[in-house]
């Protein structure tokens, strides 16, 4: 049995304005139980489709997706209840996946219930948001009495509070300010979980994981740590999004 989350040859098109896009190629991809990995590259490289075949929204058309050795496909809530146990997601924009109307505490609760988590929901909701520097007079609150940089917080404790051991995350600081930025790093890079990260933002890349696949055209075409494809990367991909990184002069 492999260890960890693994995607092995696998291939997804989508048709557009009459034509087939080839998203991924061939893809082969681990999560190990203890890895921080980026996955990095231009848009329109894959790397979303990547995310989402790992997560188990999108179908592969060819190859599979194993978690610990055991085949995972989409498929109802029911169905996936082992495997959202044990991979848990952090979207790009917390604004559109935290209902307004509904309190911090429900919040990061749903998916205790859920998942029909044992024990006490709303203390292992308190010590989630805890874990993410958040204290209990945030339970009663809603999205919209909070920052963004709280919010942020409030979707990574939803997502840690069942405590998975694969934590998957989109974009988790694109557009917050430097303070709030330094925030969700230090949490993120606290967490006990494996960690894949998909990112444009190559500092956060190097605060945060270990190894780094990058992504063009629907293939991964260089694989490697962190300080060796940053310092010196070997694909024309790689050298251009380091390149295209602001310097201060």
């Amino acid at each position: 049995m492999t260890p960890g989350l693994v995607a092995t040859e696998v291939t997804r098109r989508f048709d557009c304005h009459g034509s087939s896009r080839t998203a991924l190629d061939a893809v082969s991809f681990t999560l190990s139980p203890a890895g921080r990995v980026a996955v990095i590259g231009e848009s329109g490289s894959g790397k979303t489709t990547l995310l989402r075949t790992l997560l188990a929204v999108d179908s592969p058309e060819t190859g599979s997706v194993e978690l610990e050795g055991r085949t995972v496909r989409p498929g109802s809530a029911r169905s996936l209840r082992w495997f959202r146990q044990r991979v848990q997601y952090v979207p790009q924009d917390p604004a559109t996946s935290l209902d307004p109307r509904r309190s911090v505490l429900d919040l990061v609760a749903t998916p205790l219930r859920l998942l029909g988590v044992d024990g006490d929901h709303r203390t292992k909701a308190g010590a989630a948001l805890a874990a993410v520097g958040l204290d209990e007079r945030s339970l009663q609150r809603r999205p919209t009495e909070l920052s963004g940089g709280q919010n942020q917080r409030v979707a990574i404790a939803r997502a840690v509070a069942c405590e998975p051991q694969y934590l998957l995350a989109d974009e988790p600081v694109s557009g917050l300010d430097p303070d709030l930025r330094e925030q969700v790093l230090a949490v993120l890079a606290g967490l006990p979980s494996a960690l894949l990260i998909v990112s444009h933002d190559l500092s956060a890349v190097a605060r945060l994981c270990n190894d780094i696949s990058v992504m063009h055209d629907g293939r991964i075409v260089e694989t490697g740590c962190v300080r060796d494809i940053l310092t010196e990367p070997q694909h024309s991909c790689t050298r251009d999004l380091i390149d295209a990184v602001p310097r201060l002069a």
